[in-house]
C-alpha cells in the first residue's frame, strides 16, 4: 500500500473518530451511564414513621447504603439533587450556623445540586451564614448550580456584595461540567414560577427559566464541545415540578432543545416512569427521600436514550450505612445542644401516645374538609398564646399549605412534631398576634371556600369559629353561614367593624397580602394592631408573641407543648371531626341564596337580564313569524 493510501486512510479514521468524539463518550461499563437522585429532601436525615404506624421511610443512613449499591454496580454514576434540600426537621434549625444539609450531601457522594424555594426560607442573610458556614467547615461540598435565580448584580435593587461574596466563595455557577468514566455532563439549575411564588422574600432575581434553560444549554455545551470535544449529556435540576403530562417542567422540555434529563423537584410527584417529551426525560422520586431514582441511558445516534428507570424504596428493610449513621448521629446531638435545651426539651421526647390516624398531607390539601390534625394544630396555637400573653384569642388559623407532615400513630415525639409544623419565613415558625376586621375574618372564611379550588395550599383550618359552605354556589360567596365559638359552647355572631384577636404563623400572615391579588381584588385581608391601625407585610416581625423572657412562640413548641397538657394520651376530641367546619353540595335553591351577598346579586342580575333580553328577543321574532304567516294568508 502507497504512503498516500496510507495516509489517506488515516485523514479519514481521523474524520470518522473526531465525528464520534461529538457525541456522548461512553462510559467505562459498555456504554451505559447511571444517573442517581432525588429532590425536597428536607433536613430528613432521620427515618420518618408512616402515618398508619406501621414502618418507616427515608433516612440518610439508609439512603447512602443504596446509593453505595449503585455505585458497585456503576462507579461511574452521578448523583443529584432537585433542590429544597433544606427545611423540615430538627435539622434545620443549624441551617444558618452549621450548612448541615450540604455538608451531609458532600459526606454522601452528591455532585451537584440545585436552590429550591426553602433554601430561602431564613432570608438571604440565613443563606449567606448557610454557604459561609458550609465553607468554613472545610467539609466536602456538591456543586450548587442556579441559573435563572441570583442576587440582583451590582447597580440593581438589592444589591448584596456580601451575599455575592458568600456565592462566589462557595462557587455557586449557573452550570457545572463534571466527568465521569469518560462520561461528560453539563448539569444547570432551574427555578420555577410556582417556587419564586413560595418565596416571596428570597430577594432573588427571577429571570425566565425557559429563555434562561436555552441561553445556559448552548453555553454549556459550547464550552464542553469546546474544552473536551465531547457533547455532554445535559441534566436540568429543577425545582419547578411536573405532575405526569402537565406542569412547569413538562413546558420546559417541550419549549427546550437539547435537555436529556429534567430531574424535576418543588411538587413532591412520584413518577414511577420517565415522562418523554422532545427527547427529554422528566424524572421524579418523591420527597423526604422516599426512594433513590435510578435512571440509566445507553447511547444512541441521537445522543442518549433510556435504558430503565427505577424507584428503590428507602424503608426499614434497608440496612442502615454506619458512617453516615455516626456523622446523623453527631449532628442531633448538636441540634440537642444548640437549640432544643433552650425550650427544655429534646430530640425523642415523647409528648403523647396517638392511637388514631391522621391526615397525610396530600390528604390535608386535596379537598375542602374539616381535618381532625389540623385542628389539633389551630387548637395549640390558641391554646399556646392564650398561655403566653394572658388575652384571649378570637381565632386561631393554620393552613394546608404549611403542614409538612402528619402525627405518627403511637408515640408522637419532639421531632415529628417539628418535622410537621417546620415552615417559617427566617424562623422555625413563629406565632404572630394581630387583629382582623369581622370583614376580614369573614373574607379569610370565605378565602378557604372560594379559592382552596385555585389553590390547594390556601385551604384554612380554624379554631375559635364554625362555618359551613355551599361548593355548588357563586365563587366568593360560597360561605352561607359563619360564627364565633365560646369557651362554653355557644356562638356568637362576627360584626363586621369589630376587631377580633388572631394568632397566626409568620409565613400565613405575610401571605395575607396577597389574598387580595388571588382573589382577583374581590377579597382582602388587613393585619390591624390593637388600635386598628394597618401593619405592613415587613412590619409583622415586631408582632411575634413571646414569653416572659421575650423568647418567641414557635409554631412547634405550641403544639408540643400542648400536646404535653394532655397526660400521655392523644385527647379523643381528636378522634374524628367536630362540626367547626362543614362543607357540603346543594343545588336547592334557598341553599345557594341564603346570606347571599353582593357578588351573587350582581351576578344573578346579569342572568335575570340575561333571561330578560332573550324573552324580548324571541318574542319579537315570534311576533314577526306571526306578521310575515298573517301576511302571506
Amino acid at each position: 500500500m502507497s504512503f498516500k493510501r496510507i495516509l489517506s486512510l488515516l485523514v479519514a479514521l481521523a474524520l470518522a473518530s473526531s465525528l464520534l468524539f461529538l457525541l456522548p463518550v461512553s462510559a467505562e461499563n459498555g456504554g451505559e451511564i447511571t444517573v442517581l437522585f432525588t429532590h425536597d429532601l428536607h433536613s430528613h436525615l432521620l427515618p420518618s414513621a408512616n402515618e398508619s404506624g406501621e414502618g418507616e421511610y427515608g433516612g440518610y443512613a439508609r439512603l447512602m447504603t443504596k446509593i453505595k449499591e449503585q455505585k458497585e454496580l456503576d462507579p461511574n454514576a452521578v448523583l443529584v439533587d432537585g433542590g429544597d434540600f433544606a427545611m423540615g426537621s430538627l435539622f434545620q434549625t443549624a441551617y444558618p450556623t452549621a450548612a448541615i444539609e450540604l455538608r451531609m450531601m458532600g459526606a454522601m457522594g452528591y455532585d451537584a445540586t440545585t436552590f429550591g424555594n426553602h433554601e430561602y426560607d431564613y432570608l438571604q442573610s440565613g443563606l449567606k451564614a448557610m454557604l459561609n458556614a458550609a465553607v468554613a467547615s472545610g467539609d466536602k461540598l456538591p456543586a450548587i448550580v442556579s441559573a435563572n435565580y441570583l442576587p440582583p448584580l451590582e447597580g440593581e435593587e438589592g444589591y448584596d456584595a456580601e451575599l455575592w461574596a458568600a456565592y462566589n466563595g462557595y462557587g455557586v455557577k449557573k452550570y457545572t461540567i463534571i466527568e465521569r468514566g469518560g462520561v461528560y455532563y453539563a448539569i444547570f439549575g432551574i427555578f420555577g414560577f410556582d417556587a419564586d411564588d413560595c418565596a416571596p422574600n428570597s430577594g432573588m432575581s427571577f429571570k425566565d427559566p425557559i429563555e434562561t434553560a436555552k441561553k445556559t444549554v448552548a453555553a454549556a455545551v459550547s464550552e464542553c464541545e469546546q474544552s473536551y470535544g465531547v457533547h455532554p449529556v445535559v441534566i436540568c435540576l429543577s425545582h419547578s415540578g411536573t405532575w405526569d403530562k402537565k406542569g412547569e417542567d413538562y413546558e420546559l422540555a417541550k419549549a427546550v432543545d437539547g435537555i436529556d434529563v429534567i430531574v424535576s423537584g418543588h411538587t413532591h410527584t412520584t413518577l414511577e416512569e420517565p415522562v418523554s417529551v422532545n427527547g427529554t426525560l422528566i424524572v421524579s422520586a418523591s420527597e423526604y427521600g422516599r426512594n433513590l431514582g435510578v435512571l440509566k441511558l445507553s447511547r444512541s445516534e441521537n445522543g442518549v436514550e433510556l435504558a430503565s428507570y427505577e424507584l428503590i424504596p428507602i424503608d426499614e428493610t434497608v440496612e442502615e450505612d454506619a458512617t453516615v449513621a455516626a456523622l446523623v448521629n453527631s449532628f442531633k446531638t448538636a441540634v440537642e445542644n444548640d437549640y432544643l435545651s433552650k425550650y427544655g426539651v429534646s430530640f425523642d421526647q415523647i409528648l403523647v401516645n396517638n392511637p388514631y390516624i391522621f391526615d397525610t398531607v396530600k390528604e390535608v390539601s386535596a379537598t375542602p374538609h374539616e381535618s381532625p390534625l389540623c385542628n389539633i394544630f389551630s387548637d395549640a396555637y390558641k391554646w399556646a398564646a392564650e398561655k403566653v400573653t394572658g388575652k384571649k384569642v378570637d381565632v386561631a388559623i393554620t393552613a394546608s399549605g404549611v403542614v409538612r407532615g402528619s402525627l405518627p400513630v403511637g408515640n408522637v415525639t419532639v421531632s415529628d412534631v417539628f418535622n410537621a409544623a417546620s415552615l417559617g419565613v427566617g424562623t422555625e415558625g413563629e406565632l404572630v398576634g394581630i387583629y382582623l376586621t369581622g370583614k376580614d375574618l369573614k373574607n379569610a372564611i370565605e378565602l378557604d371556600a372560594s379559592v382552596q379550588p385555585l389553590m390547594s395550599t390556601a385551604q384554612l383550618f380554624m379554631s375559635g369559629v364554625k362555618y359551613s359552605f355551599n361548593q355548588y354556589r357563586m365563587i366568593f360567596n360560597k360561605v352561607d353561614y359563619a360564627v364565633l365559638c365560646n369557651a362554653d359552647g355557644s356562638v356568637t355572631a362576627i360584626e363586621d367593624e369589630k376587631l377580633y384577636f388572631v394568632v397566626a404563623g409568620m409565613y400565613m400572615g405575610q401571605m395575607l397580602g396577597s389574598v387580595e391579588e388571588t382573589s382577583m381584588g374581590i377579597l382582602s385581608i388587613t393585619p390591624r394592631d390593637e388600635n386598628g391601625n394597618a401593619i405592613a407585610t415587613e412590619e409583622l416581625v415586631n408582632y411575634v408573641i413571646k414569653d416572659e423572657n421575650g423568647t418567641p412562640l414557635k409554631e412547634w413548641f405550641a403544639i408540643s407543648d400542648y400536646l404535653m397538657s394532655m397526660n400521655g394520651e392523644m385527647d379523643s376530641r381528636y378522634s374524628s371531626t367536630d362540626g367547626r367546619k362543614v362543607v357540603y353540595k346543594s343545588l336547592n335553591p334557598i341553599d345557594l341564596v341564603k346570606n347571599a351577598n353582593i357578588f351573587t346579586y350582581i351576578v344573578i342580575g346579569v342572568i335575570l337580564l340575561l333571561i330578560a333580553v332573550i324573552a324580548l328577543v324571541t318574542r319579537s321574532v315570534v311576533r314577526k313569524i306571526k306578521r310575515k304567516k298573517s301576511a302571506v294568508k
